[in-house]
This record gives C-alpha cells, sequence and structure tokens, in this order.
C-alpha cells in the first residue's frame, strides 16, 4: 500500500512539473513586447540602416495587426499580409543578394566581411520580424503571449505566412551575379523542402539574374558530405541549368575557409593553411627583392 508521504512527494513533483510546463509554453508565445520591438526597429532602420526610405512605421505595425489579430494561430494566410508588403517599400541592389540554408553562422561571419551582401535579414521586412514569434486569439483581441503553434503544426502559421511572402518577394527582386551559401557537412544541403529550395530558388528570374554563384562549406573537421559533385548539390546545380540559370560552385572557397578558421584557429587544416599563406608570401617578397 502506497503511504502517505510517498503521495504527498509524487504531488509535489507534479506540481513543480505543471510549474514547469506552463513556463515553457509562455515561453513559446508571442515575443514579449513585440509592439515596442517591432516599431522601435522600424524607426532604427529608416533612420540609421536606410535613411532615404520614407515610411509610416506606426501604419505598417497597425496592418500587421489587422493581419494576425483575431485570426487562429493556424489560419493566417500569405493573403493577410498584403496590405502590409503593400505599404513597404522595396529595395533591389544587384550584385549583392545572399541566400543561404543551414549556413546561419557562417552566413552572419561572410556578412561582416563582406559589407555589400544583402540578404533578407537586411530587407525592412526582415529586420523587423527577424527572430520574433507572434499569433493571434481568435476568441480574444490581442496576442497570445502564453502559447503559439510550431511553424510544423499548420500550413497557414502565422509567422510562416509572413516569411514565405517575404522570401519570396526578395528572390523575385534578385538581379546580377547572386550568392548561394550551403552546409556540406549535412544530408541535403539543398533540402526541396526547405524555405530556400521551395521558396525561393524557384522565384529567381533567370532574365534578372546573370550568374548563380554557390559556395558549399563544409565544417573544418568535416564531416565532408556533400559537394558541387556530391549529393544534393548535383540536383541543385541540374535544376538551375535547365531553368536557364548561369552558374559556377566553389567547395573550398578560401576567404570561407579563413572566416571559419577566425572562429576556431587551433584546426590543424588553419594551421596548415596559414603555414601555406606564409610561404607563398615569403616567396613573393624573395622575388621582389631580387627584381
Amino acid at each position: 500500500m502506497t503511504s502517505w508521504k510517498t503521495v504527498q512527494n509524487l504531488t509535489i513533483w507534479l506540481m513543480m512539473l505543471l510549474l514547469c510546463s506552463n513556463k515553457l509554453r509562455a515561453q513559446l508565445g508571442t515575443t514579449p513586447n513585440i509592439r515596442p520591438i517591432v516599431v522601435g526597429r522600424c524607426y532604427s532602420y529608416i533612420t540609421l540602416v536606410n535613411p532615404s526610405l520614407r515610411f509610416d512605421c506606426e501604419e505598417m505595425w497597425r496592418r500587421f495587426e489587422e493581419a494576425v489579430l483575431r485570426q487562429s494561430s493556424c489560419n493566417v494566410t500569405v493573403e493577410n499580409y498584403q496590405q502590409m508588403f503593400y505599404s513597404i517599400p522595396q529595395t533591389s541592389p544587384c550584385d549583392r543578394f545572399l541566400f543561404w540554408s543551414k549556413t546561419r553562422t557562417l552566413m552572419q561571419s561572410y556578412k561582416a566581411a563582406v559589407r555589400d551582401s544583402w540578404t533578407l535579414e537586411d530587407t525592412l521586412v526582415g529586420f523587423l520580424f527577424n527572430d520574433l514569434i507572434w499569433c493571434g486569439q481568435e476568441e480574444q483581441a490581442g496576442f497570445d503571449f502564453s502559447s503559439c503553434p510550431a511553424w510544423s503544426a499548420c500550413r497557414n502559421h502565422a509567422v510562416y505566412s509572413l516569411w514565405l511572402q517575404a522570401s519570396q518577394t526578395f528572390a523575385e527582386l534578385a538581379c546580377g551575379n547572386i550568392t548561394v551559401l550551403l552546409n556540406g557537412s549535412i544530408v541535403n544541403a539543398y533540402d526541396r523542402k526547405s524555405m530556400l529550395g521551395s521558396v525561393e530558388l524557384d522565384n529567381l528570374n533567370p532574365q534578372r539574374v546573370n550568374y548563380v554563384n554557390i559556395k558549399v562549406v563544409a565544417d573544418l573537421q568535416g564531416p565532408f558530405i556533400e559537394s558541387c559533385s556530391q549529393g544534393s548539390i548535383v540536383d541543385l546545380i541540374h535544376i538551375l541549368q535547365s531553368r536557364g540559370f548561369h552558374l559556377t560552385c566553389s567547395d573550398n572557397d578560401q576567404a570561407l575557409m579563413i572566416l571559419q578558421c577566425l572562429r576556431d584557429p587551433k584546426q590543424s587544416v588553419c594551421q596548415t593553411y596559414a603555414n601555406s599563406l606564409s610561404h607563398r608570401q615569403s616567396y613573393i617578397q624573395r622575388n621582389h627583392t631580387q627584381v
């Protein structure tokens, strides 16, 4: 027979579990203070990032609320956001577009080094809503700050629909020479179900894009799973060629290797590469002195 003390202990554990569960759900709800975050980012963008842009941040927020609020979390479509997107000016900096998939950390380092690159996160919409979560409530006014469904829970997810439209618009505007950054250390570096594979690449226009420059980057310590001649990237190359795109593909880009070595210089490949550069520099200086 179970003792009273055992029941009491189990009750305490259950209460702690429920408390933790509630806290976890709260963390998955709409980002706290989402309005001042988004509107504040908007003013920062038009004041510091792109001062030439003329845009009404308060009107943008009002249209965003109209798209999301009083709606089921899984019933916000791309069409819900159309009025907001119509009000947002779009820019198209040719030869600067950078697309990426599953290479977020490296992409951020690449952007810091190659300052003229332009990602979805650099657009006004991307800048405003990056890393935020939101969902409304069908029966009540306001956002749901306690719990929002995961992206995979439904097709017309409030967050997914916004990024779907943003990704499509970004790809349609791409022009000149563009770069695609992919992870060579995973299977399906080109994932047809990802936003890159299912939306962005499908909306590139071969009449606007001169070259698609694919850069495949594996982790310094491996594994080395995919490359320009192996895995899903071969499929990507064939798809792009069949659509009339000119392209290049590199899986040993020196600039990207240096960026990886800056983060982890103790890797043996970094030491080897540094020695090679040192010998090359000494050789050049020696020949220059002789001349």
